[in-house]
């Protein structure tokens, strides 16, 4: 199928688990994931309304923002390290997968240089698999919380998950929910923690049932990745 009709596809299903939750779909935000994907497949996407793009690579990301520009707004999902901050700040207006203190540090510097206020999430850890990344122990999220909500070129708009990669949606929807429990601990009036960025192609609608609020989603957007 083309891009448009798997946006139609997706879009039928996202309004329709809404629907059955109970819930306002325009308060969730789809952020096509276009790793791997060049620019016509960007382009078409754009064509069929889709404003928000996920990379997962600095770089990747700055090659399509220089290509692109201010078309669409960009957010960085991956795994980013301290060299490569540079490269988020300049192009993501929001970066998802702030996981440590140092890491907020370094973003918080390079916004201050550009003069700019950086949007971010705190990733949290809520799976039990060692691939996965993110801030763990309860002390050290309160001190990223303090740090990201009091850091002068830094606003703190939610947190992120990635689900354990399984069957079992007992597991993924404790994934889920523990990130919709800590953002009710941390902040209980929702005054900073606006956003769960949670839920990908094989597990949106359990996200959606959970309190999502951002949805990543590349496959079932564009298809199979070519990673050559």
């Amino acid at each position: 199928m083309s891009i448009a009709e798997n946006l139609k596809r997706l879009k039928g299903r996202i309004e329709n688990k809404c629907r059955e939750c109970k819930r306002d779909p325009h308060e969730i935000k789809l952020v096509a994931v276009s790793k791997n994907f060049g620019l016509p497949e960007i382009e078409e996407a754009i064509r069929c309304g889709i404003k928000d793009f996920g990379e997962n690579r600095a770089q990747e990301l700055l090659a399509k923002f220089e290509a692109l520009g201010e078309r669409v707004i960009w957010h960085f999902i991956g795994t980013l390290q301290k060299n490569k901050v540079k490269y988020a700040v300049r192009t993501a207006e929001y970066i998802h997968s702030v996981i440590s203190k140092d890491l907020a540090e370094e973003i918080d510097k390079q916004a201050a240089k550009r003069g700019i206020v950086q949007k971010v999430l705190i990733q949290i850890k809520t799976s039990y698999e060692e691939t996965k990344t993110g801030a763990a122990g309860k002390e050290e999220i309160k001190e990223l919380f303090s740090y990201c909500t009091d850091a002068e070129n830094l606003e703190l708009v939610g947190l992120m998950t990635m689900a354990p990669f399984t069957d079992d949606e007992n597991m993924i929807r404790k994934s889920f929910s523990d990130l919709r429990i800590l953002q009710d601990e941390l902040d209980p009036q929702k005054n900073i923690l606006k956003e769960l960025s949670m839920g990908m192609t094989s597990d949106f609608e359990i996200a959606i049932e959970e309190g999502a609020t951002m949805l990543r989603i590349g496959f079932a957007i564009f298809g199979e990745r070519n990673y050559k």
